[in-house]
């Protein structure tokens, strides 16, 4: 028979019910810590993603020795899906190869890009392609997790968002990343609709109540949080946010709730809700979308179209609809980058190429501060280009140009003023045969160029057609070559261009020489 308390959570339809037990939440369910404890399932509950189902081979039913698969041929898996087809990634279909589960999403985790902005769009693409699951994937969707957590490690919501519409929100893992990227977005009415209308989505208690209370149903709210509380499923610091949420006269007179260490986005739409909003600097970088909504002011839209244009998670142009939203009223940090940002959008949109070659180095220097060259070059290589400036000026405008997609051409009508210019443009197209480096950066550079070669490791696995992780491990090396191996840098290099990436080789070399990023 079950207990009182466990009576009243089944009849308020709280949480699972099963021979007379309370399904109880379970563990850490993903690579990143900052994911909302919003549902759980009954501990052995298999919940297939839609469109595939459960199947259990009866070989895995006796000793199958640990290094078997077992799959379905034919069957569906959502490890498949992307949003980038093979014709626009142009990365093969069998982007995984031989390659197995486990060892393809510890690849995608691990993986950093150091900062470098090619790299960061490399992965990205990676992450969103289309391509054939791995040989033993079945209906987990492990390697799609993977992707996804990645995606919402780099703070990249819309893209994983796409992904999530793709696979669908019935599965708990799913659901619990689709209910973050909706508060972090400003669409939790939906998500909370979406979790009442999927029952087998068992919600917790503290997101119950938010979702109950987002509904309007205070009552339902209330009595939620007290049975979680009678039952120690909400922690007392739970138990005097929701308070607050359900009662925000609780708050006169006391003082303002502790901020938490490690906020999900739960907690922090809770804290914003009673009037008391956590700071996004100083979390996931994913925790800046919700500055760029309507109830941040200007200079929080500023900071975090910032950080998230200098990682690749949004368009350029957000953040040069950000940067013009008005004129700054202040000076100092922030707003002297805005106002020389200003003054160069109007000098270049003048077409006054005096103005421009005074206010280029001005706002460069800001940029540079940020770390925001990349997202300057995108947006402003090409007209630059087509003022042709001269001297320093056009010296600057020539390397602005060689960060953008326009470095090719950029350097094909250059002259090269000094030896380090010629050997960026020997780089820039691909012609290094003949341009001596100025640095050992610059050997290691032309090694990949010049005479790329290959580890043994590196031919094994792509001799399994493993692309995928080939790539990722090239975007690694890269990255760990930025900070002192230079050896990595030309086998990263090497690989990537092995691969037929030209581009993204040229653009990461170019990136390494001209930006700071090396830790």
């Amino acid at each position: 028979m079950l207990t009182d308390r466990a009576t009243i959570a089944c009849m308020a339809g709280l949480i699972l019910c099963s021979l007379g037990k309370v399904a109880q939440a379970e563990g850490p369910l993903s690579a990143i810590d900052w994911l909302s404890q919003s549902v759980s399932a009954a501990p052995g509950t298999v919940v297939a993603l839609p469109g595939t189902k459960t199947f259990e081979p009866e070989a895995t039913k006796g000793n199958v020795p640990g290094d078997v698969s077992v799959s379905v041929l034919g069957a569906a898996t959502p490890d498949a899906l992307g949003i980038l087809t093979p014709m626009t990634t142009g990365l093969p279909a069998n982007l995984w190869g031989l390659g197995r589960t486990t060892e393809i999403a510890q690849a995608i985790t691990r993986t950093n890009s150091g900062g470098l902005p090619a790299l960061q769009s490399l992965l990205l693409t990676l992450l969103l392609a289309e391509a054939d699951p791995p040989i033993d994937a079945g209906s987990s969707g492990t390697v799609l997790l993977a992707r996804i957590d990645r995606l919402l490690d780099m703070g990249a919501l819309d893209q994983a968002s796409a992904l999530l519409t793709l696979a669908g929100d019935g599965n708990a893992d799913l659901f619990r990343r689709n209910f973050d990227v909706a508060l972090l977005l400003g669409s939790e009415d939906k998500a909370c609709e979406r979790m009442r209308a999927v029952p087998e989505l068992a919600p917790t208690f503290p997101a119950r109540v938010f979702c109950l209370a987002r509904a309007g149903d205070w009552n339902a709210a209330a009595l939620t949080l007290r049975t979680g509380e009678a039952l120690d499923q909400i922690t007392p610091a739970e138990v005097a946010l929701l308070s607050r949420f359900l009662d925000p006269d609780l708050a006169d007179g006391v003082a303002a709730l502790p901020a938490p260490d490690k906020p999900t986005p739960l907690i922090w739409r809770m804290y914003e809700a009673i009037g008391e909003p956590l700071p996004t600097m100083g979390t996931p970088v994913a925790f800046s979308h919700a500055d760029l909504g309507p109830r941040a002011g200007w200079r929080a839209h500023i900071e975090a179209a910032e950080r998230l244009a200098r990682v690749g998670a949004i368009s350029p142009n957000v953040l040069l609809g950000v940067y013009t939203e008005r004129k700054p009223a202040a000076s100092g940090g922030v707003w002297d980058r805005v106002a020389a940002f200003q003054k160069f959008d109007d000098a270049l949109q003048s077409g006054n190429a005096d103005a421009v070659a005074k206010t280029l180095p001005v706002v460069w220097a800001r940029m540079t501060e940020a770390e925001l060259e990349a997202p300057f070059a995108a947006l402003f290589a090409k007209n630059l280009m087509r003022l042709d400036l001269p001297g320093d000026a056009g010296a600057l405008a020539f390397r602005v140009a060689l960060l953008s997609d326009q470095y090719e051409r950029a350097a094909q009508g250059r002259t090269p003023a000094n030896p380090t210019e010629a050997f960026l443009i020997g780089l820039a197209r691909g012609k290094l045969a003949s341009v001596p480096a100025q640095d050992a950066l610059g050997r290691a550079i032309a090694s990949a160029f010049v005479r790329p070669s290959l580890t043994d490791d590196m031919r094994a696995l792509l001799e399994q057609d493993r692309v995928g992780e080939a790539l990722l491990a090239a975007i690694s090396l890269i990255e760990s070559g930025a900070r002192g191996d230079l050896g990595d840098v030309s086998s990263g290099l090497s690989i990537l261009r092995h691969l037929g990436m030209e581009d993204a080789a040229r653009r990461s070399a170019l990136e390494l020489l001209l930006l700071e990023r090396r830790g």
